[in-house]
């Protein structure tokens, strides 16, 4: 059975949304749309195995047919990202629906980075509402922030985009469990939003189940102070 995705922007300016589906995976109904102030938008007929990512696009300005050119979060210039992914640093949620033992497998991701505060809220027995509220863009370090060429800061990497070493990436010789650990870096995510995954091997705290079937809610929120 198809399952249903609600999108709602708690944010008083426009939200992006872009969606990225998984190679070999059915396509999600859309793949970018316009979320308006205090609004929601619901998608009926979602895949039931679908797999994929969602994020936030922000400090956008439509241009031409079909065009959104997107200050964070940006999808090769265009409202509909059709198989490109999200200019990092996004805050990501991830979904593998019908994964093992008869569950669906969801995260919010800031192993990237973050840009907008999400919260996933799911619609089944036993399943756990995640969030991502902090407001990280503000306290973001120096050597970390993204700014708009107006100034305002729209982003804040992860160690591993800005510094792109192994060690931060999990790569290389730190590829594994064992090998890579909590950065600086990474565990400043972490204490902000302790549910969200903060480095690659952050599995332990930031993957969430529910039963197959389950519906959810993707919210895009006001950063708490």
């Amino acid at each position: 059975m198809a399952a249903t995705f609600a999108f709602r922007n708690n944010c008083h300016v426009p939200i992006y949304p872009g969606v990225l589906t998984n190679p070999d995976r059915p396509a999600f109904p859309t793949s970018g749309f316009m979320l308006l102030p205090k609004t929601a938008i619901r998608y009926h007929s979602v895949p039931p195995n679908w797999a994929g990512r969602i994020w936030p696009r922000h400090r956008c300005v439509p241009s031409g047919e079909g065009g959104l050119s997107c200050h964070s979060g940006d999808c090769a210039g265009r409202l509909q990202c059709s198989g490109a992914g999200g200019q990092a640093p996004s805050t990501v949620a991830e979904f593998t629906l019908s994964g093992h033992d008869g569950k669906d497998f969801y995260d919010i991701s800031n192993v990237d980075g973050f840009n907008i505060p999400l919260q996933i809220v799911p619609a089944g027995a036993g399943c756990a509402t995640v969030t991502c509220g902090a407001d990280i863009v503000r306290e973001c370090p120096p050597d970390l922030e993204v700014k708009a060429p107006d100034g305002a800061k729209v982003g804040c990497k992860s160690g591993c985009l800005a510094f792109n070493t192994d060690e931060l990436c999990c790569r290389g010789a730190y590829g594994t469990p064992d090998r890579c650990r909590p950065s600086g870096y990474s565990q400043f995510f972490k204490q902000r939003c302790p549910q969200a995954y903060s480095y690659a091997y952050d599995d332990g705290s930031s993957t969430f189940t529910c039963p197959t079937g389950a519906d959810y809610q993707i919210v895009e929120d006001q950063a708490e102070g």
